[in-house]
């Protein structure tokens, strides 16, 4: 959060000589240590890795005049689901980032700090007994992308993550783990 803070105010004094623009951004991740294992009545299992899951958010895209640097300010909200006749169980979070990308005209390959928010494992039918709530999650990522045409890109990403439950019995999860990710400036 610190880094976060030391961002916005680096930029503050800059903001006169920055192009801000609202950004939308999708995605897919997989990966990190299985979450939840789900065993269906024919003998079928199914998991869920705790990196894993889908994500739509948005934000701002801050490109200073006179630099190479373009800075993404986003929250997210990423789930992943399992689904059955009987039940369904459901792993969300909301990932905030920072991150700081070195941009040339057809690449930006940049990272920071995520910060997730509320990471929750519930279920309901058969699995209404599974309710696992995780502390806040402080990680990294990693990313590099194609800018196919000024304001839209698309690239892959890797972050470093480590979920704790709050309930200490529970075990916690490393989430560390591959996507692919989708934005477009406005």
């Amino acid at each position: 959060m610190k880094l976060i803070a030391f961002l916005i105010a680096a930029l503050a004094g800059t903001a006169h000589a920055a192009d801000i623009r609202p950004r939308v951004k999708l995605g897919v991740d997989w990966g990190g240590n299985p979450i939840v294992v789900a065993e269906f009545t024919n003998g079928d299992t199914e998991t869920i890795g705790a990196h894993e899951g889908f994500y739509l958010g948005g934000g701002v895209a801050i490109l200073p005049e006179g630099t190479n640097l373009e800075v993404d300010l986003s929250v997210a909200f990423k789930f992943a689901t399992i689904e059955a006749r009987n039940g369904d169980i459901e792993w969300t979070r909301w990932p905030v980032e920072a991150l700081v990308f070195y941009r040339s005209p057809r690449w930006r390959v940049g990272g920071g700090p995520v910060y997730h928010l509320a990471p929750t494992l519930d279920g309901d039918g058969v699995a209404g007994d599974l309710k696992v709530r995780f502390k806040n999650a402080l990680g990294a990522v990693l990313q590099a992308d194609w800018r196919i045409y000024e304001g839209l890109s698309l690239g892959a990403r890797y972050t470093f993550l480590r979920y704790d439950a709050k309930d200490p019995a529970e075990p916690g999860a490393r989430s560390n783990g591959w996507g692919i990710a989708f934005s477009y400036n406005f």
